[in-house]
Protein backbone atom coordinates (compact mmCIF):
# COMPACT_ATOMS: atom_id res chain seq x y z
CA UNK A 1 0.00 0.00 0.00
CA UNK A 2 3.00 2.64 1.02
CA UNK A 3 4.65 1.68 -2.21
CA UNK A 4 1.66 2.03 -4.15
CA UNK A 5 1.51 5.67 -3.10
CA UNK A 6 4.78 6.04 -3.49
CA UNK A 7 5.01 6.48 0.56
CA UNK A 8 9.25 5.74 1.37
CA UNK A 9 9.80 4.07 3.66
CA UNK A 10 12.22 1.49 5.90
CA UNK A 11 11.25 -2.43 6.58
CA UNK A 12 12.66 -3.61 9.14
CA UNK A 13 13.32 -7.21 9.47
CA UNK A 14 11.36 -8.26 12.77
CA UNK A 15 12.21 -11.75 12.97
CA UNK A 16 15.99 -11.09 12.12
CA UNK A 17 16.69 -8.01 13.99
CA UNK A 18 13.67 -7.99 16.63
CA UNK A 19 13.53 -4.46 18.86
CA UNK A 20 15.48 -4.39 21.86
CA UNK A 21 13.89 -3.65 25.05
CA UNK A 22 14.32 -0.39 25.30
CA UNK A 23 13.19 -0.03 21.79
CA UNK A 24 9.94 -1.25 22.63
CA UNK A 25 9.58 0.89 25.33
CA UNK A 26 10.02 3.53 22.93
CA UNK A 27 7.80 2.23 20.46
CA UNK A 28 5.23 1.32 23.15
CA UNK A 29 5.65 5.29 24.35
CA UNK A 30 5.26 6.88 20.28
CA UNK A 31 2.08 4.74 20.26
CA UNK A 32 0.68 5.52 24.03
CA UNK A 33 -0.18 2.18 24.60
CA UNK A 34 1.15 -0.39 26.83
CA UNK A 35 2.43 -3.70 26.00
CA UNK A 36 -0.69 -5.39 26.68
CA UNK A 37 -2.32 -3.40 23.88
CA UNK A 38 0.02 -4.93 21.30
CA UNK A 39 0.80 -8.18 22.84
CA UNK A 40 -0.25 -10.83 19.65
CA UNK A 41 -2.69 -13.24 21.97
CA UNK A 42 -2.99 -15.97 19.34
CA UNK A 43 0.46 -15.95 19.09
CA UNK A 44 2.22 -19.51 19.33
CA UNK A 45 4.93 -18.02 21.66
CA UNK A 46 2.19 -16.60 23.45
CA UNK A 47 0.76 -19.70 24.37
CA UNK A 48 3.90 -21.45 25.11
CA UNK A 49 4.48 -18.75 27.43
CA UNK A 50 1.03 -19.16 29.21
CA UNK A 51 0.76 -15.34 28.94
CA UNK A 52 -2.34 -13.38 29.86
CA UNK A 53 -1.89 -9.81 28.94
CA UNK A 54 -1.72 -9.04 32.91
CA UNK A 55 1.71 -9.35 33.33
CA UNK A 56 3.63 -6.32 34.27
CA UNK A 57 4.98 -4.21 31.52
CA UNK A 58 8.62 -4.94 31.85
CA UNK A 59 7.84 -8.89 31.55
CA UNK A 60 5.39 -8.12 28.94
CA UNK A 61 8.79 -6.04 26.92
CA UNK A 62 11.60 -9.21 27.51
CA UNK A 63 9.08 -11.09 26.34
CA UNK A 64 8.40 -9.35 23.31
CA UNK A 65 12.20 -8.59 22.85
CA UNK A 66 12.78 -12.26 23.15
CA UNK A 67 10.24 -13.47 21.21
CA UNK A 68 9.54 -10.80 17.97
CA UNK A 69 5.84 -12.41 16.95
CA UNK A 70 4.64 -11.58 20.13
CA UNK A 71 4.04 -7.28 18.72
CA UNK A 72 0.89 -6.77 16.50
CA UNK A 73 2.51 -6.09 13.53
CA UNK A 74 2.84 -3.34 11.30
CA UNK A 75 3.96 -0.76 13.38
CA UNK A 76 5.05 2.71 11.45
CA UNK A 77 7.07 5.09 12.93
CA UNK A 78 7.57 8.46 12.32
CA UNK A 79 9.34 10.90 14.60
CA UNK A 80 7.93 10.77 17.84
CA UNK A 81 4.48 9.48 16.48
CA UNK A 82 3.42 5.83 15.89
CA UNK A 83 0.24 3.66 14.76
CA UNK A 84 -0.08 -0.51 14.61
CA UNK A 85 -0.99 -0.75 11.14
CA UNK A 86 -4.42 -3.13 11.47
CA UNK A 87 -5.67 -2.08 9.04
CA UNK A 88 -2.86 -1.08 6.85
CA UNK A 89 -4.76 2.07 6.42
CA UNK A 90 -4.24 3.42 9.62
CA UNK A 91 -0.33 3.83 8.32
CA UNK A 92 -1.71 6.72 6.68
CA UNK A 93 -2.25 8.86 9.85
CA UNK A 94 1.24 9.11 10.39
CA UNK A 95 2.90 12.51 9.04
CA UNK A 96 5.17 12.08 6.36
CA UNK A 97 8.91 13.13 6.64
CA UNK A 98 9.79 15.76 4.56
Amino acid sequence: MLKEREIPYTYREYRKEPLSADELRDVLRKLGLPASAVLRRNDKANAELGLTGDEPEDELIAHMATHPTLLQRPIGVVGDRAVVGRPAERLLELPREG
